[in-house]
């Protein structure tokens, strides 16, 4: 959402114009983490990386300091302190980073500060999922493609976030098929309630399951949505149903909390 109102507003010089220059990201960003569950296996399967301030403020907070200038080194460094941050918090689960497609300019050379961060942290890159967004403004697709098709290359997992909620929609997932697609909060709120939204989602699992994709729900806040979205066969969940995210701490979900989740799940 940050994100899409950046570039609206903006536009990007050459992303990689200031590549040497360390001292452009002038504030400092931390990482806090949400789980992503498996309700079929009972278990945490992922933890996506989400950007804080200094100060652990939101994402709002950081992107109002953000200059159009400094993405590229925000791309960059996000990816590095997600890194940094989960290998230091002893993380062996897969690790979900949110990066900006406008910001890399060549995948093969913009990568090397992740694996060189992924290297000196001693993390598995096999673990890595990247996820772009979908209410972000992609101003080229078949670059898009181009480092998907690089990312997969190198072992990473792809997924497309806030699915439903953009400006891509079914043109992304036509141009290439990630290995997760979150459903975005906006489709899932009210589901249990709504037939149109029920219609809406069942669509999307059966395409996701056509084309070989896990779907995952996020934003999920009560056992209602959590309910009806087992019922059309999602197990992958995200949200405050589930778990809010931590500054750098691994939350973890309790037997009550996988209690509460599997009565729900019998009740549906």
């Amino acid at each position: 959402m940050y994100l899409q109102r950046f570039f609206a507003d903006n536009v990007l010089p050459h992303p990689c114009a200031n590549c040497g220059d360390a001292d452009l990201l002038d504030f400092e960003v931390r990482m806090a983490f949400q789980p992503i569950v498996d309700a079929a296996r009972r278990e945490v399967c992922a933890y996506e990386a989400l950007v804080r301030s200094a100060e652990g403020e939101g994402a709002a907070s950081v992107f109002a300091r953000l200059r159009p200038e400094q993405m590229y080194r925000f791309d960059q460094t996000c990816r590095v302190k997600a890194i940094e941050t989960a290998a230091r918090l002893g993380l062996r689960k897969q690790l979900s980073i949110n990066f900006n497609p406008n910001a890399v300019y060549e995948p093969a050379t913009c990568i090397r500060m992740t694996l060189a961060a992924a290297a000196r942290c001693g993390f598995d890159t096999g673990l890595l999922i990247f996820e772009v967004t979908e209410s972000e403004r992609i101003r080229d697709t078949a670059h898009m493609v181009r480092i998907v098709e690089d990312y997969r290359e190198r072992g990473f997992m792809t997924a497309i976030d806030d699915f439903g909620a953009g400006y891509a929609g079914l043109n992304l997932l036509a141009a290439f098929q990630p290995d997760i697609v979150k459903i975005d909060m906006a489709l899932i709120r009210d589901i249990d309630r709504e037939p149109v939204r029920q219609a809406i989602v069942t669509g999307i699992v059966s395409t996701c399951r056509a084309l070989g994709c896990e779907v995952l729900a996020e934003g999920v806040e009560t056992v209602e949505q959590y309910r009806c979205l087992r019922a059309m066969g999602v197990t992958l969940f995200q949200g405050y149903l589930i778990a809010r995210s931590a500054l750098e701490v691994l939350p973890d979900i309790d037997d009550a909390a996988w209690a509460r989740l599997e009565g729900a799940a019998a009740g549906a």
